[in-house]
């Protein structure tokens, strides 16, 4: 219904925009500062949903590379050309090797000819032309003769794209790498491990990784992903989840100390997101961890965002299993949340200080927060809090605790963790709200009535939904993204009680995603920025630094025919930055009187609009709904401005 009115109006608000208007006339007192605004104020989310981290930022071409999954040669399949034969052998070593129990066993029983094994990647391998590949494997040769591999990428049509040889000589466990380079550009290549000469081979951790990566650093990060995140220019990095830190049962939880050091001892364990939605069931969903929280950590670093890392509390997802740790028995999930502590800050005389350092980075990481648990709710969540708070603010009482009010932002689970924990001096309150587009319009005045000496808001996952919650029809369309931007300016305008927000989920992959709405959509050679980003980043880019107020006839702007404002002061650039939101069919004729300060001639205005609710970017369209810079003359004390129907403004006036 709100789309269909949405979209109806649109013709006769264009032509009503033609027509001159009584400008409203809103006061803007520059020279009175409300609140500072927290380096926190918007950040980002991550989780390893949509195929974000393992076939998504994590730049690894090869799946299951580590024979790891259930079904351990998943992704692989057996290759035989030119009269060449032999067989594979998966061999089990869990006494040894129990966090990486499986390798595979060649015989290349044929003197002529090729047999090896082809992977077919993340819904293919995304392949550039010119691009230089690293390919990787352990191997030892278990015979008397050394097993050769020929390495081939086939692109479209099977053709030959890529080459490289390499002979491993060892008889004990060695890693081999070669590198070359692609002859084309393409979109779902394939990788081809070809053995040569009779004989037998051990091999593990086949890999294949882009040379050029985030940095530039080997095996790392996917750039154009990472640089995203970097564009926005985010408070804080929000991760590992999610619902992955919870798990659907216990031991499918997220454990931060597998996650770091060599790869090739990282524990695998199966996404819980892999049949979570049973219409887009992706059961070769698994998490490598190559995306570690060391990783976590340095890109957080790269970026300029505050790590908040969230940790399981002894409970696993409410939605699945529900399964808890007896009380008596929490104390490895409270060694873990210390033990991380000290691994971000601690020094090289500490135990995991020293192992960070020895990892290759001895200066701290500066981590001031932490999240008990994730979307938790219960008298069950309480008790364990409590725990956990006792220990965590014992040992280091600066660091502050994210708690969570569950997965809803209100009803009664919300409401009993709303009053518990403003009752026990919580430090900082982590509300979620997916939502239909009118939700977020209608609580544009949500924190304006919340307690500023009570605790810190944490806004940690929100979006619109164009059709429901859960719903695969959902879109990051236009309307959603300008109700979003509405919801916003009452965050930022209530920036002492709201210190963190971040849009969630973040990543999706075209061909792999389980859930949307998402921030950032990807297929395995691009990526494009949806509206929602857009929001995002302009708010982030924007924010200032100090709250002043913004008034129309002394009242805040949220919602009175359709629109929403919002001002700070940028006291590093001297400018006065306004936000102005309008969600109506209608164009708004706009006066700001200008209150303290005296402004250059001239202002700049960022504008994200479209005449269409439901207008979408794209793969093929990445920019149908992006930011438009233009300028505008201010009039001494007084900013005049026409802001089209379905727009979204932000105005940078200079300070003289």
């Amino acid at each position: 219904m709100i789309r269909k009115a949405f979209l109806t109006f649109c013709s006769a608000g264009m032509l009503l925009s033609a027509h001159a208007q009584t400008p409203k006339v809103y006061a803007i007192q520059a020279d009175k500062i409300k609140t500072p605004i927290k380096s926190t104020m918007y950040g980002i989310f991550f989780e390893d949903i949509n195929m974000a981290a393992d076939g998504g930022v994590y730049a690894e071409l090869v799946k299951n590379r580590s024979f790891e999954f259930n079904m351990p040669l998943a992704a692989w399949t057996q290759q035989k050309k030119d009269g060449g034969d032999g067989r594979i052998e998966v061999i089990n070593r869990s006494v040894e090797r129990p966090e990486n129990p499986h390798f595979i066993k060649a015989y290349v029983s044929s003197d002529a000819g090729f047999f090896g094994l082809a992977n077919e990647g993340f819904r293919g391998m995304g392949i550039k032309e010119g691009e230089e590949y690293s390919f990787s494997v352990m191997a030892k040769q278990d015979g008397d003769t050394n097993v050769k591999l020929n390495v081939e990428l086939h692109g479209d049509n099977d053709a030959i794209i890529g080459t490289a040889e390499l002979t491993p000589t060892d008889k004990e466990w060695n890693r081999y790498s070669v590198k070359f380079k692609s002859s084309a550009t393409v979109k779902k290549a394939k990788l081809y491990v070809w053995l040569s000469g009779k004989g037998t081979i051990d091999m593990d951790m086949i890999s294949l990784f882009p040379q050029h990566t985030w940095k530039d650093r080997p095996a790392g990060l996917r750039a154009d992903l990472v640089q995203k995140l970097a564009d926005m220019k985010p408070g804080f990095l929000r991760f590992p989840g999610g619902c992955i830190v919870e798990g659907r049962e216990l031991n499918n939880r997220y454990q931060w100390k597998k996650t770091i050091g060599n790869v090739d001892k990282r524990t695998n364990i199966i996404n819980r997101w892999n049949t979570e939605f049973a219409n887009r069931s992706t059961p070769d969903y698994y998490q490598t961890f190559g995306l570690g929280f060391m990783e976590y950590f340095m890109t957080a670093e790269d970026i300029g965002a505050s790590p908040l890392p969230i940790l399981n509390c002894g409970m696993a997802c409410e939605f699945n299993t529900a399964e808890l740790v007896p009380m008596d028995q929490l104390e490895p999930y409270l060694n873990d949340a210390l033990d991380l502590i000290e691994f971000a800050n601690g020094d090289a005389s500490t135990k995991w200080g020293k192992l960070r350092t020895d990892l290759g980075h001895p200066a701290p990481f500066n981590l001031k927060m932490i999240g008990v648990g994730n979307e938790q709710w219960g008298p069950q969540y309480v008790e364990r809090w409590k725990v956990f708070t006792k220990a965590i603010k014992s040992k280091y009482p600066d660091v502050k605790i994210v708690s969570a009010l569950g997965p809803s932002p209100d009803g009664k689970e919300f409401d009993m963790l709303n009053k518990t924990f403003r009752g026990l001096g919580a430090d900082i309150l982590d509300e979620h709200y997916y939502a239909p587009p009118k939700w977020f319009r209608d609580n544009a005045r949500r924190y304006d009535n919340y307690d500023r000496k009570g605790p810190k808001i944490f806004a940690g996952e929100y979006a619109a939904q164009s059709v429901h919650t859960v719903s695969v029809d959902n879109k990051n369309n236009w309307e959603c993204a300008l109700a979003e931007a509405a919801f916003m300016t009452g965050l930022e305008r209530n920036a002492d009680v709201v210190n963190m927000a971040s849009y969630a989920p973040l990543f999706a992959h075209v061909d792999g995603w389980q859930w949307t709405p998402n921030l950032i959509w990807f297929d395995n050679l691009k990526s494009y920025a949806t509206p929602n980003y857009y929001v995002q980043q302009l708010f982030s880019l924007n924010k200032g630094t100090d709250v002043v107020p913004l008034t129309l006839n002394n009242d805040v702007v949220a919602g009175q025919d359709g629109c929403y404002a919002t001002a700070s002061l940028d006291k590093n650039t001297n400018e006065l930055i306004i936000k102005f939101v309008n969600t109506g069919a209608t164009a708004q004729n706009v006066s700001f009187k200008l209150n303290g300060g005296s402004y250059q001639k001239q202002a700049n205005v960022t504008t994200l609009s479209s005449d269409k609710g439901n207008a979408e970017n794209s793969i093929e369209n990445p920019t149908a709904v992006s930011p438009v810079q233009s300028t505008l003359a201010v009039n001494g004390k007084a900013l005049n401005i026409n802001v089209e129907p379905y727009a979204f403004k932000v105005i940078r006036l200079k300070n003289k």
